[in-house]
C-alpha cells in the first residue's frame, strides 16, 4: 500500500520572517498587502497569507498563522506578529515582545538577557529589514519586534522552562521548514533511505540524527548529505534496521547534546523519553576522575555546551573518553555482532569531541 507523504510546514522563525517582510513594506511604501512571499534558509520560497494588520502613524504590525504541516505541533495554527517602527539609529533591530520567551541561563542559542530568537531567524528577519529598506530609498533604521500572543501559555507545555527561557516560545528554525514528525512515517523514510543506499552498493551506513550533523560532516569531512541518512531520534531502530538491510557497518555522527544519552544505554533520544544528559555528564566526569563537587555542579548547566565550557581543555578530554567508551559498548550491544559500529561526537562550540576507536575506519568504509 502506498503511504500518503506528509506535508511540510513552516518554522516560528519563517512566519516571523514573513510577518517582518510584510509590515516593513507596508510602512515604507504606504501599500497594503494580503500576502507575502519570502525566501527561506534553505532557498525555497515561500508564500503566506497576511493578518491582524494594523497600521499606526511610525509603525505596523502584520501576523502570520503557523502552518505545522503533518507534525503534531502544539503551535501549530497559533500566531506569530511582527511590528515593525523606524528608529533614530542606523541599524536594523530584532527583538521579542510578549509571548516570545527571554534566555536567563548560559549555553543557549542566545546570550543571557536576550530574546529567545535562534541566530538563522534572527538573521533572515534582519535581512528582511534591510532588503525593505533597500528596495524603499529609505536610508533611516528599523526595529522589528516579534510576538506570539499564545506564547506565554502554550511555552508551559515546552520544555523551555526547564532550559532556562522564561516568559514564552522560542522563535527557531534553521532551515524555514517543519518535517512531518509522524514516528512510522519517519521510520519507514529512514528504512527506504538506506536500501536505496544499499541497492546503490554501500555496505557502511553515515548515520546522523539531524541538520547539525549534516553541516559537521560537510565541513569536517566533505560529506555531502546525499551520502548520510538522517535518523532523527530513532538511534536503535534506526541500528535494527541498518542490520536488517544488510549493512556491515556504521557510524553515528551527532552533536554531543543528543549522543551523550547514547552513553547512557538510551536508544530514542527525544527529551519525552529521557532528559539525562547532565546526569550522564556528572557520571561521566566521575568516571574521568573529577572531584565529585564539579561533576555535582554539572547537573546545575542548562546544555552540554555549558558544561564543556566549565572543563580545562584537559578535562573535557577525560570526560569525552568516558563518554565514547560507554556510547561504544552500548552501541555494539544494540548490533549483532557481526556488525560494525562507532560514533563520533561533536559540539558546536568545541569542534569533535571524540570518536570511538573504529569511527575513522568505518568513515573511511563508508566513502567507497
Amino acid at each position: 500500500m502506498t503511504r500518503k507523504k506528509l506535508a511540510r510546514g513552516y518554522t516560528t522563525g519563517t512566519c516571523a520572517q514573513a510577518a517582518t517582510k510584510a509590515a516593513a513594506w507596508m510602512l515604507l511604501t504606504g501599500e497594503k498587502v494580503q500576502e507575502m512571499q519570502v525566501i527561506l534558509p534553505n532557498g525555497e520560497t515561500a508564500r503566506f497569507p497576511i493578518e491582524e494588520i494594523k497600521i499606526e502613524e511610525e509603525a505596523v504590525s502584520c501576523g502570520v498563522k503557523k502552518d505545522s504541516g503533518d507534525d503534531p505541533d502544539i503551535t501549530n495554527g497559533m500566531l506569530v506578529e511582527s511590528r515593525v517602527e523606524r528608529i533614530r539609529e542606523s541599524a536594523y533591530l530584532v527583538e521579542g515582545g510578549s509571548g516570545v520567551g527571554r534566555v536567563t541561563k548560559p549555553g543557549l542559542n542566545q546570550p543571557v538577557g536576550a530574546s529567545a530568537i535562534n541566530r538563522v531567524p534572527r538573521e533572515m528577519i534582519g535581512q528582511e529589514l534591510s532588503d525593505a529598506a533597500q528596495e524603499t530609498g529609505y536610508e533611516g533604521g528599523l526595529k522589528a519586534v516579534i510576538s506570539i500572543p499564545e506564547g506565554e501559555k502554550l511555552a508551559e507545555r515546552t520544555f523551555n522552562p526547564r532550559l532556562g527561557i522564561e516568559g514564552g516560545l522560542s522563535i527557531l528554525g534553521t532551515s524555514g521548514r517543519v518535517e512531518p514528525m509522524s514516528e512510522q512515517a519517519l521510520l519507514d523514510t529512514i528504512r527506504l533511505e538506506m536500501q536505496v543506499k544499499y541497492a546503490e552498493g554501500k555496505r557502511y551506513l553515515i548515520l546522523s540524527p539531524g541538520n547539525y550533523g549534516l553541516d559537521f560532516l560537510k565541513q569536517s569531512y566533505g560529506i555531502e548529505e546525499t551520502d548520510v541518512v538522517k535518523c532523527s531520534n530513532f538511534i536503535g531502530d534506526s541500528i535494527d534496521m541498518a542490520a536488517e538491510t544488510g549493512y556491515q557497518g556504521l557510524v553515528l555522527v551527532g552533536h554531543i547534546g543528543k549522543l551523550i544519552k547514547v552513553a547512557g544505554g538510551i536508544m530514542n533520544t527525544h527529551s519525552k523519553w529521557a532528559d539525562c544528559r547532565m546526569e550522564l555528564f556528572a557520571a561521566a566526569a566521575l568516571l574521568a576522575g573529577l572531584p565529585k563537587g564539579k561533576a555535582r555542579a554539572f547537573l546545575d548547566c542548562v546544555t552540554t555546551d555549558d558544561a564543556l565550557a566549565q572543563c580545562t581543555g584537559e578535562e573535557r578530554g577525560l570526560i569525552m573518553d568516558a563518554v565514547m567508551d560507554k556510547i561504544e559498548k552500548y552501541l555494539s550491544y544494540r548490533a549483532p555482532v557481526e556488525m560494525e559500529t562507532a560514533a563520533v561526537v561533536f559540539s558546536n562550540v568545541y569542534g569533535t569531541l571524540g570518536k570511538t576507536s573504529q569511527a575513522d575506519a568505518i568513515l573511511q568504509k563508508s566513502r567507497r
